[in-house]
């Protein structure tokens, strides 16, 4: 007879099971918990306009990016030309990757409890970057705030966006999905 051995499960995808769901259906009056809004993943997009003309600058963040997030970046290409910015259709421009299920619960949780604390200054995040779907896009100045990041081997110093896409309706019902999360939201 064969044992099953237990698989891993994230600490964020079980409280959001435990914790969130009961939470949010009782707040939001949601009879069925398939109701409650959950995220589906995580998109994080590093733009380097020098990346058309250096490609030793785009594998080095490309590089950064895949040590911050486990997964391997997509390189992504101008659609179209744009002469006041010196580009062409099909250079690159940037890299992005787009996390799901394991992956996506293990870097919010480390960007929550271990990169936020280390941004200067950092006062919380604003909630105007909601967008009408419940989505929600802020940006980070450097990479450098994840620990997985040698100060010293960095080439280039290099901002981020990261959206997070949830299957809420309404702004409100997303944000109080991320407050529980641990997402620490200006007062």
């Amino acid at each position: 007879m064969k044992t099953q051995t237990p698989t891993y499960v994230p600490r964020l995808r079980e409280k959001h099971k435990k914790e969130i769901v009961p939470t949010i259906m009782k707040e939001f009056g949601f009879g069925n918990p398939f109701e409650v809004p959950s995220l589906v993943k995580i998109v994080i997009n590093m733009g380097v306009k020098e990346g058309a003309t250096d490609i030793k600058i785009l594998e080095a963040v490309s590089g950064d990016l895949a040590l911050v997030t486990g997964q391997k970046p997509v390189i992504t290409r101008a659609r179209k030309s744009i002469s006041a910015f010196k580009l062409r259709e099909g250079s690159p421009i940037g890299v992005k990757v787009t996390l799901r299920g394991i992956r996506m619960y293990e870097f919010l949780d480390r960007l929550i409890n271990v990169a936020m604390p280390r941004i200067r200054d950092f006062r919380g995040l604003p909630d105007t970057g909601f967008d009408s779907q419940g989505n929600l896009t802020i940006g980070l100045q450097e990479q450098i705030i994840f620990p997985e990041i040698e100060f010293d081997k960095i080439k280039k110093t290099q901002g981020m966006d990261i959206t997070f896409v949830t299957t809420a309706q309404k702004k409100p019902e997303a944000k109080r999905l991320l407050e529980l999360l641990g997402f620490p939201f200006k007062k």
